[in-house]
């Protein structure tokens, strides 16, 4: 009885195959930062954007890329700026005097796989050009609307440490994406690798060298093979109470929204399908709990002032809470 349950179990076999052959691709040009590879991977499979902060020069833009790239799908780029314009990036109406008429030409956002280079450099009106895109997968122009093709994904970069000509990003805009990935400087043997690499490389470019491992309608298969991946009661109370308690913690001005208790579902599910398990366990929520609440809290004043960050006062709260097993 035992082994004929074990065989309606759901075959992951292809999901890991794909997984393995992204990372192996990736590889090949960016040395370590494996955990920003997997919260990359991981939020394709989840049907989630990601929002990327890392000091100039630490591959964000690149590795971004290189994962468009091992994904046979539409790739476009965007470098937010200062006057960037929202019919820049959701497109305009253009007359076409042939027909007498006006018609819709589709601006760079309307891909699959969208990199949003700086996306803080821009203004709030067109930051919210991405608000209804990002959420309902869907665009409403001159009172038509026009859905993005499947799959859809967000890849935005940020700097944290350059104030000029930049823009603090709405609340309600962080908290569509699903996770936050901190880019650190790698260690110095990484450092050396990567020079190393680079310098074997000579004239071959870095995109050149990467093939694609997974299509477009793949992923959609593997997204609806992750929704059915099994969790159990205790979880999704354990997820409940840990989003509940970014509300009534004396450090948090403004706790996580319901959101945020989704995302944390839908990325352990995503996680424990990459471990080869189509269940999830508590470590699966513990890995990606902080990546999807750092940025959708607001510490309070005198917390910000003494210098304790999102990560820390998250830290603090899965340290009192008491994890199921």
């Amino acid at each position: 009885m035992e082994e004929q349950i074990f065989q309606e179990r759901t075959d992951l076999s292809a999901l890991n195959d794909a997984v393995m052959s992204i990372r192996n691709e990736i590889k090949k040009i960016i040395v370590g930062q494996d955990e920003m590879v997997k919260l990359i991977i991981t939020a394709l499979l989840a049907d989630g954007h990601v929002l990327i902060e890392g000091v100039p020069g630490v591959a964000k833009t690149l590795t971004a890329k290189l994962v468009a790239k091992s994904v046979n799908a539409g790739f476009s780029r965007i470098q937010f700026t200062p006057d960037l314009m929202p019919s820049d990036v959701l497109g305009t109406p253009v007359f076409n005097p042939r027909e007498a008429s006006f018609e819709f030409k589709k601006g760079p956002i309307f891909s699959n796989i969208v990199l949003v280079d700086e996306i803080n450099r821009a203004p709030a009106k067109t930051q919210s050009a991405l608000l209804e895109i990002m959420e309902e997968r869907q665009a409403t122009v001159d009172g038509k609307t026009y859905t993005m093709a499947a799959p859809f994904m967000v890849l935005a970069t940020q700097n944290p440490v350059e104030q000029e000509g930049t823009y603090r990003l709405p609340e309600a805009q962080l908290d569509r994406f699903l996770f936050k990935i901190l880019v650190p400087y790698p260690t110095e043997a990484e450092e050396l690798s990567i020079i190393s690499q680079f310098h074997q490389m000579g004239t071959t470019s870095a995109l050149d060298m990467i093939r694609p491992a997974l299509h477009a309608d793949q992923i959609i298969a593997l997204r609806q093979q992750i929704k059915r991946q099994i969790i159990e009661e205790k979880l999704l109370q354990f997820i409940a109470r840990l989003v509940h308690q970014t509300r009534n913690h004396k450090s948090i001005y403004l706790g996580a929204s319901p959101r945020a208790s989704l995302a944390i579902m839908n990325a352990s599910k995503a996680i424990a399908a990459m471990q080869g398990r189509d269940f999830v366990t508590p470590d699966d929520i513990l890995a990606v709990a902080t990546p999807v609440l750092r940025h959708r809290i607001i510490l309070s004043p005198d917390k910000e002032m003494e210098g304790i960050s999102e990560d820390e006062v998250i830290r603090q709260i899965i340290q009192g809470m008491d994890v199921p097993r």
